[in-house]
């Protein structure tokens, strides 16, 4: 009895030895469970073709429609003095003159000559028409006379020189001497501008230099104030670029308006007619080393593209390749997006309400 009671002892702790061993196998089989991730949130927008304008900004200056320094063409001093400052001066008008005492009493004494010379010669042909004189003596006077009026030819022009006038009407700039002054060519007695009509100058990148013609209406705002914009038509343009900044001079007349001379101006173009274009804002896009990117979203997965962009807003680029119509672009939680990862759908936003608020993380 005792043997079979031993028997039953040990038969029961190998059946309870084999079950522990069994259950401690299986566990170890058992495979870890694993915990997915949660979807990031994020906002979209529909890409939909939105009207979109190549307006180019550049700065300017307003320049006179004709500007000149009134400086002598001689040396000497002022015997006359009469500049207007800050009034407008007609075209011909006489603002300064040197003193020409010299030269007209050179006139005065070649005219006596000149008289002299033309009697002798008046002489020389009566004598020359009865053989009284050889061809020779006659070609002499002639030559003296001829050459005394010469001398007073180049005397008036020097003359001519003593006075200064005002090439076109404009407005005299501030005197910059006094009467009786010893003045040279290199003394500027006054600036002259014409102000009636304005030209405005400014710069732009040789890349817009097949955007810019002749005749072309531009948008001009010389107040930053009042915001008032002005039209100007470009009359001329530089045949070069600048070989230091390669930017292109431009030069444009002010339309029915006038401006302060040497006064800043915003200038505004249209390069190109208004266009539908895909939009997207700007703080959604990746920079890359090579590329620009956005996040898409399909079959509920971030979808990461590479794009090429366009004409750039104040918060919108247009995207030219890499976005279709109809593609879902994320413009929130675009930072936490992984390719490939679950993304969830917030809400679908508008372009317009993005680019008013700033809001793109």
């Amino acid at each position: 009895m005792k043997f079979i009671l031993k028997q039953i002892t040990l038969f029961s702790l190998f059946y309870l030895c084999v079950i522990i061993f069994s259950d401690c196998k299986n566990k170890s089989t058992e495979q870890p469970v694993r915990k997915e991730n949660p979807p990031t949130v994020v906002d979209v927008i529909i890409a939909i073709p939105e009207s979109i304008s190549n307006i180019i900004e550049a700065n300017g200056t307003v320049i006179a429609g004709e500007f000149v320094e009134l400086r002598p063409e001689v040396s000497g001093r002022l015997t006359y003095l009469k500049v207007p400052e800050g009034r407008s001066v007609t075209k011909g008008t006489i603002v300064a003159r040197v003193n020409d005492a010299d030269l007209k009493a050179q006139i005065s004494k070649s005219s006596v000559q000149l008289d002299l010379a033309q009697k002798t010669l008046d002489r020389y042909k009566q004598l020359l028409d009865v053989n009284g004189i050889n061809q020779a003596d006659y070609d002499v006077a002639l030559n003296l006379v001829n050459t005394l009026k010469a001398d007073m030819e180049y005397t008036h022009a020097l003359i001519d020189k003593t006075v200064i006038k005002a090439p076109f009407t404009g407005v005299a700039g501030l005197r910059g001497v006094s009467p009786g002054a010893y003045v040279t060519p290199a003394t500027v007695i006054a600036s002259l501008q014409q102000t009636n009509e304005v030209k405005i100058d400014f710069t732009l990148p040789e890349l817009y230099s097949s955007v810019v013609k002749n005749g072309m209406v531009i948008s001009v705002e010389l107040d930053a104030v009042k915001k008032e914009k002005q039209k100007a038509i470009i009359i001329a343009t530089e045949p070069g670029a600048n070989t230091d900044t390669r930017n292109l001079k431009v030069r444009a007349l002010l339309q029915g308006g006038t401006g302060n001379i040497g006064s800043f101006a915003k200038v505004y173009i249209d390069a190109g007619k208004n266009r539908a274009s895909i939009k997207v804002p700007t703080n959604c896009i990746i920079p890359d080393d090579k590329n620009n990117q956005v996040v898409l979203v399909k079959n509920g997965q971030a979808s990461f593209v590479n794009i090429k962009t366009g004409v750039r807003e104040a918060n919108a680029v247009e995207v030219l390749e890499g976005i279709n119509v109809g593609d879902s672009v994320v413009v929130t939680g675009v930072l936490f997006a992984r390719p490939k990862s679950m993304l969830q759908v917030r809400s679908v936003k508008k372009l317009q309400d993005i680019a008013n608020s700033g809001a793109v993380k």
